[in-house]
């Protein structure tokens, strides 16, 4: 028997139709929240077999029971069919989107159709109205936010701006969403999807009441989980250097990607170290809404303007995956210079890693005679800030055929142009990690093809065995732990913080009682349902491939080993074709 716990509230919204209308969805006993939502109302309103930009798609904004409650509960979910790739695709963004809709009366936020004219959709427990912005189609995303702050004003402590910039108007296919200025909804294209829709932006404005738990352990577990988040050290990486601090001891175990993967190491590392960066051009910390441990961390860009002799200071966020896509994969090692690089893929609404990679193949093309610079209007090199700064604002204006090339992925420029070889491409441009044959197997194969997905980067740095079973279970296993986190929706960098004991004690605080006692079988379920939605829109682990640069590496274990790696990833996409087949 269903009850007023087991379903979602969820707006369904028709752009074309101008029309919402608040859908009750059963189901939260056994999808959770955040990525099991996403994944029923896809299948639900997705097209399996119609074309990611087709208008009938939907674009899914989901969050979990936890949202709101909970120290870190801050993520929400994104489902969408992407265009990189055309299969069924998640992202995660923080910021103040969870809290938006949790305070706007939503589970989630189902977006189909098209729009007639470039348009604004504004959501909140008391409004709902689509506003014609043709003005600012072309506007990029900080004008976008400046703007939109004002036209959509009102709830300004609950309220969140996604938003695209001239990369998602223009199809480029890894085009990303910004939420709140210093945080996105990256990588698969979801900007590229709401372009298509017409959709310059969401703002939800969390303008309802969030009653609190009735439960009388409420406030003491909320005291427990607040005292390990805050005081336990337990996240006190995250807060200091955050995740820049991974830098140097990647480098040091010869497992940071330099100048498109052509070496691991660098004697230069120091200058662009989480240490380099604070010293440097750290202006101050952030948090997503409902976090107390500020991970995010802003620095200052100064931009010169010559005929006046005067400059403007920019904030630019940045992490160590930004700051790999923008420093050492493209030879640049001057921290201003990397965050100039994130500030002007920032404005074009491009995801940096997909892009800072495609730059850096990019480079090695041009350099091998594959490319000229007639293609690339401007001379690239590793090193040349400059020259890459130009480049993203032709890459996010789609300037020329081959822009327009590169801004389909890596691979499908280098299927042109020659070069998959050296394609740092893994399902999609690879994150800041070489750390060697788990992580490579894992991230070609991976639901997200993210280092997110699982902990694979860190099993490479503390396994020299050569186990393939072993492996395989570790991925499958420590895939579903996460899966976990992203149903409640938590943020990852919470997981020591949130084991399965602490998750059961939240949610029977909450009145999910039944679904507390068997986690372990929500999060296969839900597991389960993520990758038969990826397979039934067209995906087939056993297709994928690893190109030969990933094997020409050497890490702190030796020389990688191709023929381990080749059969990890035979493994893995065995073991999820394997998953799929379970009840």
């Amino acid at each position: 028997m269903s009850t007023d716990n087991d379903f979602f509230r969820v707006l369904v919204y028709d752009l074309a139709e101008e029309r919402g209308d608040i859908v009750s969805l059963p189901g939260r006993g056994g999808m959770i929240g955040g990525s099991g939502l996403a994944a029923l109302l896809y299948a639900k309103y997705g097209l399996l077999q119609a074309d990611a930009l087709d208008p009938g798609q939907p674009i899914i904004f989901a969050i979990g029971p936890a949202t709101g409650y909970f120290p870190l509960m801050s993520k929400t979910v994104a489902g969408f069919k992407s265009p990189y790739n055309g299969y069924y695709a998640e992202s995660h963004a923080g910021g103040r989107s969870a809290l938006a809709l949790r305070f706007a009366g939503l589970d989630a936020l189902v977006v189909t159709g098209r729009a007639r004219r470039p348009s604004v959709l504004v959501v909140g427990s008391r409004r709902l109205e689509l506003l014609d912005v043709h003005y600012l189609w072309g506007a990029d995303v900080f004008t976008t936010g400046k703007l939109l702050r004002k036209i959509a004003a009102g709830s300004s402590g609950h309220r969140s701006i996604m938003r695209i910039g001239p990369a998602g108007e223009n199809g480029i296919a890894y085009a990303c969403v910004n939420v709140d200025t210093y945080r996105h909804f990256g990588r698969l294209g979801l900007g590229t999807v709401m372009g298509a829709k017409f959709l310059k932006a969401v703002v939800v404005q969390g303008d309802g009441d969030l009653p609190l738990p009735a439960e009388k352990g409420y406030a003491k577990l909320f005291g427990e989980i607040h005292e390990k988040v805050t005081s336990s050290g337990m996240m006190e990486k995250y807060h200091n250097l955050g995740t820049p601090a991974n830098v140097l001891p990647l480098n040091a175990l010869k497992s940071l990607p330099w100048r498109n993967l052509a070496a691991t190491t660098d004697p230069e590392a120091d200058k662009i170290s989480g240490e380099a960066f604070a010293d440097g051009v750290l202006m101050h910390n952030a948090a997503c809404s409902g976090c107390p441990v500020g991970c995010i961390h802003v620095g200052m860009v100064r931009e010169m303007f010559s005929a006046s002799h005067r400059f403007a200071i920019h904030q630019v966020a940045y992490d160590h995956e930004p700051n790999f896509a923008a420093g050492p994969m493209l030879g640049v090692t001057d921290p201003a210079e990397v965050l100039a690089i994130n500030d002007v893929a920032d404005r074009q609404g491009l995801d940096i890693i997909s892009a800072g990679v495609a730059l850096a193949w990019a480079v090695e093309a041009s350099a091998k005679g594959m490319l000229s610079e007639k293609d690339t209007e401007v001379r690239l090199a590793f090193g040349d800030a400059a020259a890459f700064k130009r480049a993203l604002w032709l890459l996010g204006h789609k300037a020329n055929d081959f822009y327009a090339l590169l801004g389909r992925g890596t691979l499908a420029a280098a299927r042109h142009y020659g070069g998959e070889d050296f394609a740092c491409v893994l399902g999609q441009e690879m994150a800041g990690y070489a750390t060697g044959e788990t992580y490579f197997a894992s991230q070609t194969v991976a639901f997200r093809h993210s280092h997110l997905d699982t902990g694979a980067y860190s099993y490479d740095q503390k396994h020299k065995e050569k186990d393939v079973a072993k492996v395989v279970k570790f991925l499958v296993d420590d895939e579903r732990e996460r899966v976990l986190l992203t149903c409640l929706v938590g943020c990852l960098f919470a997981r020591e913080v949130y084991k399965p004991d602490v998750i059961a004690a939240v949610l029977s605080c909450l009145g999910y009682g039944e679904l507390a006692a068997d986690l372990d079988g929500a999060a296969e379920k839900v597991q389960r349902a993520r990758w038969r939605l990826k397979l039934a829109t067209g995906y087939d682990p056993t297709k994928t491939r690893i190109p030969r640069r990933f094997s020409e590496i050497t890490t702190w274990k030796g020389p990688v080993d191709a023929a381990y790696m080749e059969a990890l990833r035979q493994g893995y996409a065995a073991a999820v074709l394997e998953l799929v087949k379970e009840e």
